[in-house]
């Protein structure tokens, strides 16, 4: 095991695992591995504003790609499954050193700790942020199931077959499951909270790979906005651009 463990080259990992300072920055780094993933997928998706044809041929151009596609999706699953893992422990970890729970300020005045920590608020907007990511996949992996083939891709199956979404193009696809009423719901709220998410998360993931100085915190801080305004906004357009224009 050790041979295999060496072989791949991640023996650092299972060393950082095994303190709490390392499980942070191991939280912290793949924290900012799937910022990276979200940067690539907002991009991708901001070809709907480009028209059909050019967000077909990148959606055909992506998924002809299946060995890399499956690679990436392996290291994505890897990665955030990691991430949630060490932030229930570190959530955990944070209680188990705070017996008594915070109490609620009675008033303005009073300097008392606030009723829920950022660490609380982080975790409950990362419980949103898994919810909304079950949605989005479910949206594409059961289409057929959750929304309506269009009535012209319907009539045009063949045989009389049952409507599928089989015949439908990446980006009538997308347009269908935005304009769904639930899903544009969903799909604003998940993306607002993803982004104050990454807020908080960007931050402290710089933070703890030593950027806590006050030479360089404000730029940090400055970053760490834009971006999250920047995925927050970004997502949450896309429905609204369905809902408007088609």
């Amino acid at each position: 095991m050790k041979r295999l463990i060496g072989a791949l080259g991640i023996g650092w990992l299972f060393k950082s695992l095994s303190s709490s300072i390392g499980q942070k920055v191991v939280m912290a780094i793949t924290g900012l591995a799937l910022c990276g993933f979200l940067v690539v997928h907002l991009a991708g998706n901001l070809l709907l504003y480009a028209g059909a044809e050019k967000y077909n041929h990148y959606a055909h151009a992506l998924h002809a790609q299946e060995v890399l596609l499956l690679v990436a999706e392996i290291g994505l699953l890897v990665t955030f499954l990691l991430h949630i893992w060490l932030a229930l422990k570190t959530d955990s970890q944070n209680k188990s050193a705070r017996p008594i729970e915070y109490a609620v300020r009675q008033s303005k005045m009073d300097p008392g700790p606030l009723a829920v920590p950022p660490s609380g608020v982080m975790l409950g907007t990362g419980i949103v942020v898994l919810a909304f990511l079950l949605v989005h996949l479910s949206d594409f992996k059961l289409f057929d199931f959750r929304h309506k083939v269009p009535a012209n891709i319907a009539t045009a199956q063949a045989g009389g077959a049952a409507a599928s979404s089989a015949l439908m193009a990446p980006f009538d696809k997308a347009v269908a499951i935005l304009k769904d009423n639930i899903s544009a719901v969903v799909y604003f709220v998940g993306s607002l909270v993803l982004g104050y998410h990454v807020w908080h998360g960007f931050e402290s993931a710089f933070q703890t790979l030593g950027l806590n100085h006050p030479r360089y915190m404000p730029l940090v801080k400055f970053v760490s906005l834009v971006f999250a305004l920047t995925v927050g906004i970004g997502f949450a357009s896309f429905p609204f651009w369905a809902l408007a224009f088609h």
